[in-house]
């Protein structure tokens, strides 16, 4: 079966009450579990995911920005789809896309990836595991997500504590986990962004006290996240 745009992989969701926020729309930290979902079953699918453990590999998302035309609602049925869209030096890059019922583009993503020896926690080329015919090594694409550089007046600080529901199967926090924390400080001061861009910097574990701090303008914001004076991750919110 072909796909649109030279995807790869489908899979179909419905919005669940537990994904959405009190006003019915799904939350970004919701949608990215959905990317994340139909990113594994992707991989499991090619022999590039969790067999990998059986090396000591792991992927670590590196950067992901995700773009929202219109939020999803309680009950809606989603079409995702993904695929490889190339690589450039040690990131691979994965392309995200969700039809609505009506086979509108309702939300877009792209995420840049690494490829992590666990024990040695060295970064590896994605070639060495990655089909050719799926991420073309000798490509890149032309969206890629940005390295972001906070600039502003600091706003807001918060303190966060990693919890156990925090982490993912590797005992680190889940890059949703990221997600949930900033859409949770934007909620708080009245924003609801369309778009996010996330930059992961280290890891976190659990027990670990992470200092978020708003910066920027109310309505384009950076979040820094800090582990002991160390920054761990850096997220852009904007709204349109």
């Amino acid at each position: 079966m072909n796909l649109p745009e030279d995807f790869q992989y489908e899979k179909f969701f419905e919005v669940g009450a537990f994904q959405v926020h009190p006003n019915g729309n799904l939350s970004l930290c919701s949608l990215a579990d959905l990317l994340q979902e139909i990113a594994w079953r992707h991989a499991d699918s090619q022999g590039f995911g969790r067999n990998l453990l059986e090396q000591q590999l792991m992927w670590a998302l590196s950067r992901i920005e995700i773009k929202v035309n219109q939020f999803p609602r309680w009950g809606d049925s989603l079409r995702i789809f993904t695929g490889g869209r190339g690589q450039a030096g040690a990131f691979a890059f994965r392309e995200f896309m969700v039809w609505n019922q009506q086979e509108e583009v309702v939300a877009r993503a792209m995420s840049s990836w690494l490829l992590v020896h666990i024990e040695k926690k060295r970064i590896l080329k994605p070639e060495s595991v990655l089909p050719s015919s799926l991420f073309n090594p000798q490509a890149a694409p032309s969206w890629q997500p940005i390295k972001l550089e906070a600039t502003g007046p600091e706003l807001e600080s918060k303190l966060i504590q990693v919890q156990h529901s925090d982490l993912d199967l590797y005992n680190h926090v889940n890059h949703t986990s990221y997600i949930r924390w900033v859409e949770n400080i934007a909620a708080d001061r009245g924003l609801f962004p369309t778009s996010i861009a996330v930059n992961y910097l280290s890891e976190c574990k659990a027990g670990d006290q992470v200092q978020l701090t708003v910066l920027g303008t109310e309505f384009s914001p950076f979040i820094q996240g800090r582990v002991e004076g160390k920054l761990v991750v850096e997220a852009q919110l904007k709204s349109e």
